[in-house]
């Protein structure tokens, strides 16, 4: 699975489960939610994101491009 869907889902999930605590536990959970949206719109500027640099770590996730036509990919580069 490549690493861009991995972390769509991560911050798909972390804001789901954030809503759902502050709901039923703390409205103080809704700073996680400002916390994931604020590193989604940062990495799109920058393109840094720390999910990326700690799953590439564990050997999880691929490259984010696709291969081109000569058949190499930006991951063997």
């Amino acid at each position: 699975m490549k690493t861009h869907m991995l972390i769509r889902r991560f911050a798909g999930s972390f804001i789901l489960l954030s809503l759902v605590l502050a709901h039923y536990h703390s409205q103080y959970w809704l700073w996680f939610t400002a916390f994931v949206g604020l590193n989604l719109l940062q990495s799109s500027f920058t393109n840094f994101c720390p999910l990326e640099i700690i799953l590439k770590k564990f050997g999880v996730g691929g490259c984010c491009c696709e291969s081109d036509n000569s058949g190499s990919s930006c991951c063997e580069k």
